[in-house]
């Protein structure tokens, strides 16, 4: 739950999250991948990607990340994914570790899911035509991963 608002607070309460804990620990991570971002623009624009991401709106395109983020427009969430110069590994790896230290266990489990979902037209990110078992044929198909 992102908790940006006087409202994301009182509604990560009643759900039983301590809004300060998750605001903290997201800082940690944000603060832990910061370096990998050599320059202050493309920094504050992933904290601002991942806080949308982590919303509750249900279109994440690059239009409704900026939105959510208060942007006037997607140009720095386009640059940020495009052409903005980070080491993608370092990062990965960085969350890796920040999650295995406070989240992982003995006994835990990591699932990872790619699913197919079928697009009509070649409009939306990554999609191509390629087989998918949700046709279980080939289509116009944009994949997305899943972790739980």
């Amino acid at each position: 739950m992102v908790v940006r608002t006087l409202e994301d607070h009182a509604t990560a309460v009643s759900q039983g999250v301590d809004a300060a804990h998750w605001q903290a620990m997201f800082d940690q991570a944000m603060a832990r991948i910061a370096g990998r971002l050599t320059r202050v623009e493309p920094r504050a624009t992933a904290r601002a990607f991942v806080l949308a991401l982590l919303s509750g709106i249900e279109r994440k395109n690059c239009r409704r990340l900026a939105e959510q983020a208060g942007h006037p427009r997607p140009g720095p969430m386009q640059r940020l994914l495009r052409s903005a110069r980070w080491d993608t590994d370092a990062v990965r790896d960085d969350i890796r570790s920040y999650v295995l230290e406070h989240l992982g266990t003995d006994n835990g489990v990591l699932i990872v899911d790619d699913t197919g979902f079928l697009k009509k037209g070649t409009a939306s990110a990554g999609v191509q035509r390629q087989y998918t078992g949700t046709a279980e044929r080939i289509e116009n198909t944009q994949v997305g991963v899943f972790l739980a």
